[in-house]
């Protein structure tokens, strides 16, 4: 089986994000980057469903230079090989830009499914996926917990408020991964050793026959508004010390 897992470099989650003084995005001093998590879920899926049936793992991916390091932890898992779309063009693209790069990549490769993660945490848009399959022309089901697949079938699980879908769809096609359908491997160090010489095409957009159509931008980045600092209530009466917080909750903070 030709499987395909899509991923993406992003800042660590323990990372202390600062915005740029003038609001064009964040100040990636110091940052450590690692592979989104929920496309941790996917790549262990993807390794998972080739174990299965047999196969290989393409590891597909759009960034900078640096993003060779999340590509190498992939093949490092146990990814066979990858391709990594390497152009200033799409360092800042929109999720429409980046599925277009990445379909570009996928359509002329085997593929009876491709693994995604449901969002990178970054930009937090959850439509890379869904543009993807669009692009490609594939059947998707995204935000699954559960999936099995029985010859040219997958079925999968995703959960929704209060009851679960059990979705069924042909292949090839696109899945989204979240937290819940594995446990993510952590790479072995022969794993890391043999992704060193493991093979990884680095392509830009013309080499795709790709004009990057970004239809959306970031305007501003704003760092979120610091917190009033908490009150301490003092006194040795409980009951009147209710009281004033009663009374704060609804002539301050106006909750009540």
């Amino acid at each position: 089986m030709n499987i395909v897992a899509c991923v993406k470099q992003v800042p660590d989650t323990e990372a202390l994000i600062k915005v740029k003084p003038d609001g064009s995005g964040i100040d990636e001093g110091g940052i450590k980057w690692v592979m989104s998590p929920y496309d941790e879920f996917g790549v262990e899926e993807a390794l998972k469903t080739k174990e299965k049936f047999g196969g290989e793992v393409t590891i597909v991916s759009v960034g900078p230079a640096r993003t060779m390091e999340t590509i190498r932890t992939a093949l490092a898992m146990g990814a066979e090989k990858a391709i990594h779309i390497d152009d200033p063009a799409l360092y800042n693209a929109d999720a429409y830009a980046t599925a277009s790069a990445l379909a570009a990549a996928i359509k002329d490769i085997p593929h009876d499914i491709i693994f995604c993660g449901m969002r990178a945490i970054d930009d937090d848009s959850g439509q890379v996926g869904s543009v993807l399959a669009e692009l490609l022309g594939l059947p998707q089901v995204t935000v699954i917990t559960k999936l099995d697949i029985e010859g040219q079938t997958a079925k999968a699980i995703k959960p929704i408020e209060g009851a679960q879908l059990l979705i069924e769809t042909s292949l090839p096609c696109v899945i989204t991964a979240q937290k819940g359908l594995n446990e993510p491997r952590y790479a072995s160090l022969p794993g890391i050793m043999k992704a060193k010489k493991k093979p990884v095409e680095v392509k830009n957009a013309g080499d795709l026959g790709l004009a990057v159509d970004q239809k959306s931008a970031v305007a501003k980045m704003s760092p979120p508004p610091a917190r009033p600092p908490g009150k301490i209530i003092q006194g040795d009466d409980p009951a009147a010390k209710a009281a004033e917080v009663i009374r704060l909750l609804r002539e301050e903070a106006k909750v009540i």
